[in-house]
């Protein structure tokens, strides 16, 4: 039987080099990804986006790839019906801030303030695109999510987490000190994932998750393992160090020999097989 339902990650993996689904990762055309997602629609499996953009981004992109709905911001919202029906996730949100937006709850405390003044010049804001999010906060840097976690619970505020969500190019916006290419990080409450949420969407579904399939290319999106039949992980993100070795722990998930699009086309041929 093929799977009854696919949730892809967006960028790194269904799309790649500044967001184009018509490119492979070294900027080569391709018509492989379109040709998958018209097999995909065709075969009448939903395809849901699950990424770190907000929901208004993600309907746009929902609209482009006619996606059945989508999950924003790592998880922190799931949404349906062409973007009418949003369902926010709070996770461990403390109850004193209930019905508040996380990141409105962070500013009031300068919780990002004052991480940005604890490793100056190794983090900062994901500008512009972190300017509409209100699940999370969505930063860029180097850092260690696990210094990071320790450092937020001994400020009183462990009900919070920093997640990596994979590498990005470095553009003339970043202003940080650090080699190479900064990763963007999600620092938002405990109890909230990309496998959470995909979780949430299969019961409000009705569905089996091991008939689920899920597609990604980073550390959040090992998360979805947990949550579905079978993950894949686009050869760009199973090249990451640490990462192959991540996947073999996995007991249902494999890496893809083609990066990005490629990889993302090689998934769903597999979903509509298996």
């Amino acid at each position: 039987m093929p799977a009854s339902i696919v949730y892809t990650d967006l960028d790194g993996t269904m799309v790649g080099p500044r967001g184009s689904f018509v490119h492979t990762a070294d900027g080569q055309l391709t018509a492989e990804p379109w040709t998958a997602l018209l097999e995909l629609h065709r075969a009448g499996v939903p395809l849901v986006l699950v990424s770190g953009r907000t929901h208004a981004q993600l309907q746009e992109a929902g609209r482009v790839f006619a996606a059945d709905g989508w999950v924003a911001e790592l998880g922190s919202t799931v949404s349906w019906s062409g973007g009418r029906e949003v369902h926010l996730l709070t996770g461990e949100l403390p109850g004193e801030f209930a019905g508040r937006a996380p990141v409105e709850v962070m500013a009031e405390l300068g919780v990002v303030d004052a991480l940005v003044a604890a490793w100056p010049g190794r983090v900062e804001w994901h500008a512009p695109w972190s300017a509409s999010h209100t699940g999370d906060a969505m930063l860029r840097g180097r850092l260690d999510t696990a210094e990071v976690d320790a450092w937020l619970a001994e400020r009183g505020w462990g009900w919070l987490t920093l997640k990596d969500n994979g590498r990005v190019p470095r553009t003339s916006r970043v202003t940080l000190a650090v080699e190479g290419d900064p990763h963007v990080y999600h620092l938002m409450p405990r109890g909230i994932g990309k496998g959470l949420a995909i979780t949430w969407d299969l019961e409000r579904r009705g569905l089996d998750p091991a008939d689920a399939v899920a597609v990604g290319d980073s550390v959040s999106d090992l998360e979805m393992a947990s949550a579905v039949g079978r993950l894949f992980l686009t050869a760009n993100g199973a090249a990451v160090p640490g990462m192959a070795a991540a996947v073999d722990a996995l007991p249902n998930a494999t890496a893809t020999a083609g990066a990005m699009g490629l990889g993302w086309a090689e998934a769903v041929h597999a979903a509509l097989r298996t």
